[in-house]
């Protein structure tokens, strides 16, 4: 195998038509570049240099190998710094992928402070809910994936078991009803309050957690309208066609009219999570930007 080191070796030779000139110009002994020189000439499996007199003269295959040592030896010079730049958080990329409430809430946060801090990585954001955002993380087209689940049950942390999980917060769902509704105003409301309701759902996964949840309440909700618009949502409870429970982080990126916003019970929490791959989480700006949501979750 022909090592960096010997092409340098080499280089240093032909430039300088000695082995005694080499090592002084590479800072060692003469002995450790005929050493290197030796090596070399085995890996390649042929004689490389000619002594004539006191000076050294390359052969055809050396002349062809100092030919091709300039363009490697370059190349690797900036694999090396780019790497080191990477390492170092001055290069980089982190590609992001997180649901809507997410992206309005938590990222931007993380974001503005990972530029501050590492103006050298670049991140990308797409948007994606779970649990087709941890399918993205998978399958390799993207580093970070924002997602949530409810509930603690075994299926549930068993779903992620091959990621690295860092919480973030604990999301509250809150009822929304039109401002005119006999519940606004309530200081807290019994989902088996809002049985009789026409209902809008969000995303598919919370509209199968608002069936089981009602379900346990005694009733199956009756779903007039479903949207994995959060807007669209509150616009429509706004309008008076119905109820919704939504997560505190949606309805905090919403300018809600005609809404009024009621504690729901039993109380109804969703685990908010950055996941990423084991090797992944080695990777500084990845750590970095894994860091950066953990801190705008506590805020």
């Amino acid at each position: 195998m022909i090592e960096a080191r010997h092409l340098r070796v080499l280089r240093a030779v032909a430039g300088t038509g000695s082995f005694s000139a080499a090592a002084r110009e590479l800072g060692c002994t003469q002995p450790a570049v005929s050493q290197q020189m030796k090596a070399l000439e085995q890996s390649a499996g042929t004689p490389l240099l000619i002594r004539t007199g006191r000076e050294m003269r390359l052969t055809q295959a050396g002349e062809a190998l100092v030919r091709h040592a300039a363009g490697i030896l370059a190349g690797l010079t900036a694999a090396e710094e780019e790497v080191a730049a990477i390492a170092g958080l001055r290069a980089g990329r982190v590609r992001l992928v997180s649901f809507p409430s997410g992206s309005s809430t938590l990222v931007p946060t993380a974001l503005a402070a990972m530029r501050a801090e590492h103006p050298g990585t670049r991140i990308s954001l797409v948007e994606a809910e779970p649990p087709r955002s941890v399918e993205m993380l998978r399958e390799g087209d993207c580093d970070v994936a924002l997602a949530f689940r409810y509930g603690t049950a075994a299926g549930s942390a068993a779903e992620w078991e091959d990621l690295v999980v860092r919480p973030l917060l604990t999301d509250r769902l809150v009822g929304l009803v039109p401002a005119g509704h006999r519940l606004a105003g309530a200081e807290r409301v019994g989902m088996a309050e809002l049985a009789g309701e026409p209902w809008i759902a969000g995303c598919p996964r919370c509209r199968r957690h608002l069936v089981e949840v009602c379900e346990v309440a005694g009733f199956t909700p009756r779903i007039d309208f479903a949207t994995d618009d959060y807007p669209a949502v509150v616009g429509l409870v706004g309008a008076g066609l119905g109820v919704a429970v939504l997560p505190e982080l949606a309805v905090e990126s919403v300018r809600a009219k005609g809404v009024s916003t009621v504690a729901v019970e039993p109380a109804v929490e969703r685990e908010v999570v950055a996941l990423t791959l084991p090797d992944l989480a080695r990777v500084p700006a990845v750590a970095a930007t894994l860091a950066e949501l953990e801190r705008a979750g506590r805020r």
